[in-house]
């Protein structure tokens, strides 16, 4: 089955180049507003990425920031932006469930750090987007905007599908493992996925992996939004958070790149071989020198210490959450999906020397990593092992899918390595955007971006199947 996407005609809804109008009074965040509240209209009742859409408070707040750019004083440059926060996020205004029975109805009418930030920035808080149970990969009812066969990835599920469905320009996720770069990558959407700490995650500190990042249709509103949350907000307590210009780096070519091929790469499928292929084949003849792991034994080295990251991070990951999914379960024990359950049970079969031990492999493979610096500018691997897969649902009486939200093989590394990754929507795959991605050393969020940013101008949109 062939999806509706094309690379080289998707135009996504982006708001930086908005701004313009805004000041000279041809356009108002109130209208731009009304535009994506009437894509919401056309598109949700298939693409069903909200589980909220707040309009009466939305239409207030754009309305305050109309008069704001009217009058030459806009908070921020996002001022007016319409955005979707991921229902893992406290909100004061719209109920914060999880994706999940058991949280339905919560409501505890305050605001996650992240979304309080984005407030004093003008932002516009539109909606809460879907998001898979806890965080974890029991999928909502969300479909990928460009074939509703197929998921949109998770457990960012919302926010990726509500950028790739053009209803709204940015949108805030969350990752541990591949949360924000998987189900960017399947719905076409430019997304960051944060240093470690580098935007402050407010109530959400429970997991050590966990971090907040922006899906976008554009590199600058990636850029610019995340950089406004952590005006107001920092990064995580006692981390420095991001370091950067305000406005989006300017274009850098890197010269050298690490081509990465995880464990992940015996699962991808020849269609987007193909088209990885002809993305770097561009890079090296702009110039780029790409290095693999036959080069130099310090990548095969960090080849070695990634080639388990998946099982790592989502051990650690449950074992970090078990205590509180535990008290979850036994208070409402029909109210958690057996796929939850499933995990939680992995997680009590673990003992505090198993996540130790993971632990210090972490630690080991960021040594690694750290190793690199003189070697490279960044590494390259593909975003996702291909396009998203065909999801019809559990079927009674069959065994649980085990990663119907997509697999986040190529996600693992970033998330294990505390390091920032910037995925960009450089191919179609057989009517389906794949993802490539840029992951480069801690505290070198600004970087990436640069290269992200110069890689998008240089390398043609690749479409193959």
């Amino acid at each position: 089955m062939a999806g509706s996407y094309d690379p080289r005609t998707f135009r996504a809804a982006t708001f930086h180049d908005a701004v313009p109008a805004f000041r000279d009074g041809s356009d108002s965040p109130r209208a731009y507003l009304e535009r994506c509240l009437a894509a919401i209209a056309e598109r949700e009742p298939v693409v069903r990425a909200f589980v909220t859409v707040n309009a009466e408070g939305a239409r207030a707040a754009a309305d305050e920031s109309t008069l704001r750019w009217k009058t030459g004083r806009p908070l921020s440059a996002i001022d007016g932006l319409p955005i979707g926060i991921k229902d893992l996020l406290e909100t004061r205004d719209m109920p914060t469930e999880m994706g999940c029975e058991a949280y339905r109805g919560n409501f505890p009418k305050r605001d996650n750090a992240a979304v309080s930030a984005l407030r004093r920035s003008g932002a516009v808080v539109l909606g809460k987007t879907t998001t898979a149970e806890l965080g974890g990969a029991h999928p909502p009812a969300t479909t990928n905007p460009f074939d509703a066969a197929r998921t949109p990835g998770g457990s960012s599920s919302g926010s990726a599908a509500a950028v790739g469905a053009r209803m709204i320009p940015a949108a805030v996720g969350s990752q541990v493992g591949g949360s924000i770069i998987r189900p960017a990558a399947f719905c076409g959407n430019f997304a960051m996925k944060p240093t470690q700490g580098g935007i402050n995650r407010g109530e959400r500190q429970s997991t050590s992996m966990s971090t907040h990042g922006i899906h976008a249709g554009s590199i600058e509103d990636v850029w610019v939004t995340s950089m406004a949350i952590v005006r107001w907000a920092g990064g995580d307590p006692g981390k420095r958070g991001l370091f950067g210009p305000a406005t989006t780096p300017d274009a850098v070519k890197p010269g050298r790149l690490i081509v990465l091929e995880t464990e992940g790469w015996p699962d991808v499928d020849a269609a987007t071989r193909e088209g990885f292929a002809q993305v770097l084949a561009a890079l090296e003849a702009a110039g780029v020198t790409l290095l693999r792991r036959a080069d130099h034994p310090w990548i095969e080295a960090l080849e070695r210490a990634i080639a388990d990251g998946r099982s790592l991070c989502g051990s650690i990951t449950a074992w970090e959450n078990h205590w509180a999914h535990r008290s979850l379960v036994d208070q409402y024990p029909d109210k958690v999906s057996l796929r939850a359950k499933a995990v939680l049970a992995r997680a009590e079969a673990m003992d505090f020397e198993d996540y130790r031990r993971l632990l210090v492999e972490r630690e080991a493979a960021q040594m690694r990593h750290a190793t690199l610096a003189p070697l490279a500018d960044a590494c390259i691997m593909l975003s996702c092992p291909g396009p998203a897969p065909l999801w019809p649902g559990d079927r009674p009486g069959q065994p649980l899918a085990p990663r119907p939200t997509g697999d986040f093989v190529f996600n693992a590394p970033s998330s294990m390595l505390f390091a920032p990754a910037f995925t960009m929507p450089l191919m179609g795959v057989g009517g389906m955007p794949v993802g490539v991605q840029l992951m480069g050393q801690q505290h070198e969020d600004a970087r990436i971006t640069a290269m992200a940013r110069w890689v998008t101008q240089a390398v043609p949109p690749v479409v193959v199947g």
